[in-house]
């Protein structure tokens, strides 16, 4: 039925003012030189054209906040910002490589108050769209239904790729891409009959490499190089150094897929150092990793050094050279892993030991390969832990886990790399309900980037881990 045009238009003018009196509107604005009190921060920092929005609360007991954003206005009630999809994609697009002005105004305590503006600047260099972590308690007494999500970071589609319910509660390992591509990747699953899980277009296979911990992909696929550790918790009696993880013993290794062998060789595999985190150059011709010279663990913990080298490969030959380099032996080095174009190498920075997640001082750094150079990323690092990176694949973006807002419960940051290789500040992976951090109880640890959706899922892995393991022979 048509409505006369009189009760439509009193409806019509009734409804807006129905929702102007459900969301106040900023008037006798009182100015503050002080950033609003975002959680996350999302302050000045620098973003993806492809990101999911950046919805955000304020610490603070307001009753109201208005949000503008270039030309887009949100009001909502309480403290917590929550942008529509439809609307931010709209807005990114429109500031393709540009700063977009955020201005925050809340009404606290019956006053309304316009914190300093802030900026965005957007960029068209996208991020790889999906991201891969394990969730993990973040204290040391026992690990306990863990997982492995992979999260689509364009949006909040979330999916397990790895699920302790259909595993059997077993501790997993992190979930590597081979050069960020969905379709060739592996992970770990531990415990009695476990194994590697390879994905190849998504057929899962068992591999039995024991011992296996950290590993990454040769560029053509065809090989994994890895470590092999024997890991040791050690507890301490300071209360700001909670826990020590070390290697009784650590070598590395390559395994040939295609022929279902390990080649190994004398110098990555010296019993009187410890040798650990193994990686290839974009081009093959590398294994990079870190070694350290055998010390009495755990009384000499302080003085375990690792410097970071590299050895040849040749991908032609399945051929480990027989020259080690040392390339950087300040501090203690962990998790080198360089950039696809083969322009930067990130790595940890600790003042000793291999296990940095447990060191508030670990930062990163950045070398240059070209100059040798190297970036300290003071606009990256907190005082907290910041370790364990990985690229996107077009080398403008990383992604990293930091325990910057409580030291216990690691986060995943996006930090952007510009094309003369400054990094910008770095900002938290967006949740779809402002809260989601307050009330998660894990710690996302080992993050991934990938160009992809993974195309198995949690039931997948538990088919193969009831597969017989393909054994490998040297």
């Amino acid at each position: 039925m048509k409505l006369p045009s009189s009760i439509f238009l009193y409806l019509l003018l009734s409804s807006a003012v129905f929702c102007s009196s459900c969301t106040p509107t900023p008037e006798n604005v009182q100015q503050s030189s002080e950033l609003p009190p975002l959680y996350p921060d999302y302050c000045d920092v620098t973003i993806p054209e492809n990101i999911a929005p950046l919805n955000f609360l304020l610490r603070a007991d307001c009753e109201a906040i208005e949000v503008k954003a270039g030309t887009f206005v949100l009001n909502a009630k309480g403290n917590e910002v929550v942008f529509d999809m439809d609307d931010w994609k709209e807005l990114m697009q429109q500031h393709a490589d540009k700063e977009i002005e955020v201005m925050v105004t809340a009404l606290i305590d019956g006053s309304w108050i316009g914190f300093k503006t802030f900026h965005w600047l957007v960029v068209s260099d996208k991020i790889d769209p999906y991201l891969s972590y394990r969730l993990i308690e973040p204290d040391y007494e026992i690990w306990n239904n863990v997982q492995i999500q992979q999260r689509c970071v364009e949006n909040f589609d979330v999916d397990a790729i790895g699920h302790y319910e259909q595993l059997e509660n077993r501790c997993m390992n992190c979930h590597i891409y081979a050069n960020q591509d969905p379709s060739l990747s592996m992970m770990y699953v531990r415990g009695p009959d476990g194994g590697a899980i390879l994905n190849e277009n998504g057929q899962l296979s068992k591999l039995h490499i024991p011992g296996s911990v950290y590993f990454g992909f040769s560029p053509s696929g065809r090989y994994i190089t890895y470590s092999t550790q024997k890991i040791i918790p050690a507890f301490h009696s300071l209360a700001q150094k909670r826990l020590e993880v070390y290697d009784a013993a650590s070598n590395v290794y390559v395994a040939d897929i295609g022929e279902h062998r390990i080649i190994s060789s004398p110098l990555l595999c010296d019993s009187l150092k410890f040798e650990t985190f193994p990686t290839f150059s974009p081009d093959g011709k590398y294994i990079y990793y870190c070694s350290a010279d055998t010390v009495s663990l755990p009384t000499d913990i302080k003085n375990l050094q690792y410097s970071l080298l590299r050895i040849a490969f040749d991908e032609q030959t399945g051929t480990i050279g027989t020259q080690a380099d040392t390339l950087l032996n300040n501090k203690s080095v962990c998790h080198p892993r360089i950039s696809p174009d083969g322009r930067y190498l990130l790595y940890t920075v600790a003042d000793y030991g291999t296990f940095p997640i447990w060191h508030p001082e670990a930062d990163l750094q950045m070398m240059n390969l070209e100059t040798g150079s190297i970036d300290s990323m003071a606009i990256v690092n907190s005082a907290k832990s910041d370790t364990y990176h990985s690229w996107s694949s077009n080398s403008r973006w990383f992604v990293f886990a930091s325990k910057r807002d409580d030291g216990l419960y690691g986060k995943p940051y996006f930090c952007y790399v510009d094309k003369d290789g400054r990094a910008h500040k770095p900002f938290c992976l967006p949740q779809r309900y402002p809260t989601f951090y307050d009330n998660n109880l894990k710690s996302f640890n080992v993050p991934e980037l990938g160009k992809g959706k993974v195309p198995f899922d949690v039931n997948d892995v538990a088919k193969a881990m009831k597969k017989k393991a393909l054994s490998f022979h040297p």
